[in-house]
């Protein structure tokens, strides 16, 4: 299952309420603006700014905002 395509048009940003994109095969919500990604779990978008992932720690494989603190 993915993220249907309609939920995209209306989903933004919850930190500055910009348009976000599609990354790793749907995996992540992207905010270009922000440089955060939103992981998107069991298809569901994980819109809470606390949950976030910088793009840069995501591209290295970071997945959660928590990774660190569990380790």
């Amino acid at each position: 299952m993915s993220i249907h395509p309609d939920l995209l048009t209306i989903l933004a940003c919850p930190k500055c309420k910009g348009p976000l994109t599609v990354v790793d095969n749907e995996a992540g919500l992207f905010c270009p603006t922000c440089d955060i990604v939103f992981p998107v779990r069991d298809d569901i978008p994980i819109m809470l700014v606390e949950e976030a992932v910088a793009k840069a720690d995501w591209d290295a494989g970071k997945r959660s905002a928590k990774d660190d603190a569990a380790k």
